[in-house]
């Protein structure tokens, strides 16, 4: 009787590899740019179509292979990185696990064009599905040119797992910006669809951050410089008004590698403490250099994730060396000059009681802060909206929206006034039979705008207002690049904006719901919501330009209301399908009952 245990085809199990290695485009672009650094390319050039569904290439002026180097680097752990174990804890290249290739070449159509600098001819190799089609001699010049056709070809259910293309052209373009960022004396550009989005030219990193995010950038940048016998950390933070509601623009590279550290990330909000509001982020591109001994990388395939000897140094060096550079161009209110005196000691950030006993603290301060803010939630009766929420959910899942009005008048418990009332520019009270119900302005007519948006797009028709002169705005490479792919939808919503080349774009016409005084700032901070809701499952990108746009263009928190238009919004809200939550599931009102508010004045 023979086993039931068989060892896999080759071509299959490249093919489970290749799934942890490449999980989409942009994936693949991030490792052939990482192997044109490593091949010592001063010129990088990144081309790709369908947001590289059908097309990636890379081209390089790097040291281009021979002909047993460019068979050889398709072979699954072929690597000129490292040469034994020990090699693990000395790595200064971007790549050294020699998976990528492979992982590639076994679900895509691949095109390799290399040569040397002192041969005289290349060599081309086709390979298909981890098999060779052709290897033979060719002209080109010297360096690599890769091309990937069909990205998981073969792999049907991988590639049906991937997003929009809007959703994976921002995914490259992260890891575009990442790469460019931390090698600034290497040229790059960038094309999609046959359109340049990036052309950056080699220079220091301060004007590669102006070159990406664009020339406003260049006054708000404050640089950083930290150094010690075992680490150096630099870069640039901004000022305290360089700030957006989405995170994105927050780098952290190490040895020039970015990682994601959510322990890094709370060590430079610690130093913004008092400086920005909670809900928005500050933009930094910060730098650590420090012996590969004493740093694991090889953690996690993506290598985004990376192991310290003593974090809690790291740590002391990132927060120290943000609220340094603030404290020095007169941004920083405080500064602790003890902490300053001793940056330079190594045993001074040793896992000593007292420091970690500090830092636990600061810690328990924190969480004691969030607990005392949930416990003011309960205490104040704000949680008992839920009951009313569940019975209006009941009893809205089987009404249609134009009865959920009348529906609301009939209740007693929430038969609404008509008098209503602003408190602080941000609430709208209203009195019912049963006490009073407190509306969020904004909230409330986010819900309001997502719902008229969502019927706009559905019908395929909405009311536009021409402006009586045409704006022309620039955008950052990113947000014209995304905004290209999305544009038919947004126009759909009522707008009329046209690509005028380049970034620039041109705004005739507005939607009629929407009254700005800046229309650039609307449409960044809807590109910004757009980008950030591309991490929920299921959104289309239709639902998520109506949910961004109803969030970048209702009215804010600050605005004065005129009665007849709270009276305006409290109409609207409750002729809304679902008048109880924003898009995102945010309540839009709290109800209080009277005799609730009776308890609270007979307590003793």
């Amino acid at each position: 009787m023979s086993g039931i245990i068989k060892l896999l085809p080759d071509h299959i199990s490249n093919q489970i590899a290749a799934g942890e290695v490449i999980q989409r485009p942009a994936s693949a672009v991030k490792e052939l740019m990482e192997n044109s650094i490593d091949a010592g390319a001063t010129s990088i050039k990144v081309i790709i179509k369908e947001a590289g569904k059908t097309l990636i290439q890379i081209i390089d002026n790097g040291i281009g292979m021979n002909e047993t180097d460019a068979r050889l680097c398709f072979e699954k752990h072929a690597t000129s990185k490292i040469r034994n174990i020990d090699d693990l804890f000395s790595i200064k290249t971007m790549g050294f696990r020699g998976e990528a290739m492979a992982s590639i070449a076994a679900i895509a159509q691949v095109e390799l064009k290399t040569k040397t600098h002192d041969a005289s001819v290349g060599i081309h190799i086709s390979i298909e599905g981890s098999e060779i089609l052709d290897q033979s001699f060719c002209e080109c010049a010297a360096g690599t040119q890769l091309t990937i056709k069909n990205l998981f070809y073969n792999v049907p259910a991988r590639r049906n797992f991937l997003k929009s293309n809007a959703v994976e052209l921002k995914h490259i373009i992260d890891e575009f910006e990442r790469i460019a960022l931390a090698h600034p004396a290497i040229s790059f550009s960038f094309i999609n669809n046959d359109y340049e989005i990036f052309h950056l030219n080699s220079g220091n990193l301060r004007q590669r951050i102006v070159n990406i995010f664009g020339e406003n950038y260049n006054s708000k940048l404050v640089p950083l410089e930290e150094k010690s016998d075992q680490i150096t950390v630099y870069g640039f933070t901004g000022k305290p008004d360089l700030t957006k509601k989405t995170r994105g623009e927050q780098f952290i590279f190490v040895n020039k590698r970015f990682i994601k550290s959510q322990y890094l990330n709370h060590a430079v909000m610690r130093a913004y403490d008092e400086m920005i509001p909670k809900d928005v982020f500050p933009f930094y591109c910060i730098f650590i250099d420090i012996a590969p001994a004493l740093i694991d990388i090889n953690v996690h395939p993506t290598k985004q994730e990376i192991k310290f000897e003593d974090d809690r140094l790291v740590y002391t060096f990132v927060n120290a060396g943000i609220r340094h550079s603030l404290a020095q161009y007169s941004i920083a209110p405080t500064l602790d000059f003890e902490l300053e005196a001793n940056i330079n000691n190594w045993e001074a950030f040793g896992l000593t009681a007292s420091k970690k006993e500090s830092d636990e603290v600061i810690v328990e301060r924190a969480n004691q802060s969030f607990n005392a803010r949930k416990d003011f939630i309960k205490n104040s009766n704000i949680s008992n909206w839920e009951e009313l929420y569940k019975i209006a959910a009941t009893q809205n899942a089987s009404t249609p929206a134009t009865e959920n009005a009348s529906l609301i008048e009939q209740d007693t418990a929430v038969s609404l006034s008509n008098q209503h009332y602003q408190i602080h520019s941000h609430y709208i009270a209203t009195q019912t039979k049963a006490g009073f119900i407190l509306l969020d302005q904004s909230l409330a007519h986010e819900r309001i705008l997502y719902e008229k948006y969502i019927q706009s797009i559905a019908k395929n028709k909405s009311m536009s207002q021409k402006k009586m002169f045409a704006q022309n705005i620039e955008f950052t490479a990113q947000d014209a690049a995304i905004l290209l792919e999305i544009l038919p939808d947004i126009n759909a919503l009522g707008f009329d904006i046209q690509h005028f080349g380049g970034n620039s774009f041109v705004i005739h016409s507005l939607p009629v719901d929407i009254q700005v005084s800046n229309e650039k700032k609307m449409i960044e901070e809807l590109l910004e919501q757009y980008k950030n809701n591309l991490s929920i499952q299921k959104l289309n990108a239709r639902d998520n330009i109506a949910r961004s746009l109803a969030k970048s263009s209702c009215i804010k928190v600050g605005k004065n209301l005129s009665s007849d238009e709270m009276n305006t919004i409290v109409e609207e809200l409750f002729q809304c399908e679902n008048p109880y939550s924003t898009p995102n599931g945010t309540p839009t009102f709290i109800t209080f009952e009277l005799d609730m508010i009776q308890e609270k004045f007979l307590k003793k």
